[in-house]
């Protein structure tokens, strides 16, 4: 491992001012000031309110973080009330008379649907990477649906 060299950090003294002491203190008395909070605060465009610019991470942060967590996860990703609703409301569409479903016939028709949309992304995503983008647009998916590919449903 690499030795570094690690520098001690300096607390800034200042002497206040009479203007910023006020009348009552002695203008000699000083304050000690941390050096993170000297710097200048970025401020929005309405410098008169004082608020704060709000952090922002770097184009690609977020989303590569977001990668990282939804390939850890192997929860469902559709919540599970509105799916329901959604299957119920289709399923009344087409049969009055089906109204009872299990929890393992809703929870395997979510598994179903979600592993259906992710193949389908990552095809689309394929389409968009050949046509060297990297934006995905509504042309690769219905090139992989046209295309089809490999669907294993295991």
């Amino acid at each position: 491992m690499a030795r570094t060299k690690q520098m001690a950090h300096k607390k800034l003294r200042r002497t206040l001012n009479v203007d910023e002491a006020g009348p009552s203190t002695p203008v000699t008395r000083s304050t000690e000031v941390n050096p993170k909070s000297s710097r200048p605060t970025p401020v929005t465009e309405d410098r008169g309110t004082g608020a704060r610019k709000k952090h922002r991470f770097r184009p690609g942060t977020v989303a590569l973080r977001e990668i990282r967590k939804y390939q850890k996860t192997t929860e469902l990703l559709i919540p599970a009330a509105p799916f329901i609703r959604l299957v119920r409301e289709i399923t009344n569409l087409y049969s009055k008379e089906v109204t009872r479903w299990t929890p393992e016939a809703l929870l395997a028709i979510q598994e179903a649907a979600e592993f259906f949309i992710i193949n389908l992304l990552e095809e689309a995503n394929l389409c968009a990477i050949h046509a060297k983008r990297v934006t995905l647009m509504q042309k690769d998916i219905q090139l992989a649906r046209r295309i089809g590919g490999a669907r294993h449903f295991s």
